[in-house]
């Protein structure tokens, strides 16, 4: 994918945003928007996918690192992420926005202001820098991802001690495509990831 092509995808998807309006509103809603990665980091670059991530009004507790809810996916489908060359990372607003993955990431639509023309626009330019978050510090990011590993290990014990037993949790993650063996795949995924991010940041402080 070329790098014009790329950002298309990301305007694409930020006016889709705009488009379905109040659908993805609420409880659980659409808070934002980021484009992070390599079409950041090195424009220019052909691409087989854009990198997303998308911020919901949801507890950290309900949406932990590396985590896809039945929620999270039917959003995907009704922006036709699932239909496009996209990776998708979702956040809860609780947490900040970037993380050990998710550098310097750039808004391209938020709840309140809609699309993020100017960043898009350059973008385009390969002048996107000011448009792009800070990276926290490391003893600040040391800090959240010890916090966020906390969580992602409660959930996958919760997942561990459901996928077994409970028969209504195993059909409430049933669907799309999707099976419960996916949803504990996605917990112990996101719970490693973290604890090498973890023993990783702990040796650069």
């Amino acid at each position: 994918m070329h790098h014009n092509t790329a950002v298309r995808r990301l305007r694409t998807i930020a006016e889709d945003c705009d488009r379905v309006g109040s659908l993805l509103d609420g409880e659980d809603g659409l808070v934002g928007i980021y484009a992070y990665g390599p079409v950041l980091d090195q424009p220019g670059q052909e691409l087989e996918a854009v990198n997303v991530l998308l911020v919901l009004d949801m507890s950290a507790a309900e949406l932990p690192w590396g985590v896809e809810t039945p929620g999270c996916s039917s959003i995907a489908h009704l922006l036709r992420l699932d239909k496009a060359p996209v990776l998708r990372r979702w956040r809860s607003a609780e947490r900040p926005v970037g993380n050990h993955e998710i550098r310097r990431p750039m808004p391209i639509w938020l709840r309140e202001d809609g699309v993020q023309t100017a960043a898009l626009d350059a973008l385009v330019q390969r002048r996107a820098e000011p448009f792009r978050l800070a990276d926290p510090d490391d003893d600040v990011l040391a800090e959240q991802i010890a916090h966020e590993l906390e969580t992602s290990t409660a959930h996958l014990r919760a997942v561990r001690d459901r996928y077994g037993d409970d028969g209504d949790w195993r059909r409430s993650h049933r669907g799309d495509g999707r099976y419960p063996e996916d949803h504990l795949w996605q917990a112990v995924d996101g719970y490693l990831d973290l604890l090498d991010a973890s023993a990783s940041t702990r040796s650069q402080i």
